[in-house]
């Protein structure tokens, strides 16, 4: 079932993919980044429908598993900042104020998508 996390790999059309464990930006498969799915490192989102595995598949990960997949999510997300140039402490501020507006942000986002 799962085995080792992974980004996996990008599909050059974006083609949505579900379940399995290859493509990066899938939903509900498992070791790869994604959305919906389990033992993968990190969320990517591809802009595709999110299929939603259940809790229960999720919970059933074995320990190393989740452990090897939240390292290798730390280590990319550092990697991202060390990119932008933003210490961890700007990152946490960032956050901390970003989280504040998440929602104004989100409702802001669906007007001005419905006025287009």
């Amino acid at each position: 079932d799962v085995s080792s996390p992974k980004h996996g790999r990008v599909d050059p059309d974006n083609a949505p993919h579900v379940g399995g464990n290859t493509w990066a930006g899938g939903t509900g498969g498992r070791d790869t980044a994604g959305l919906g799915g389990k033992g993968g490192p990190y969320r990517l989102d591809a802009g595709h429908n999110v299929y939603q595995i259940s809790q229960a598949e999720k919970d059933a990960v074995p320990e190393e598993v989740k452990r090897a997949a939240r390292e290798m999510g730390e280590k990319a997300f550092r990697q991202r900042l060390k990119e932008i140039q933003m210490s961890e402490y700007d990152a946490s501020v960032y956050e901390r104020f970003s989280g504040a507006v998440r929602r104004q942000v989100q409702s802001l986002r669906i007007i001005l998508d419905n006025l287009q």
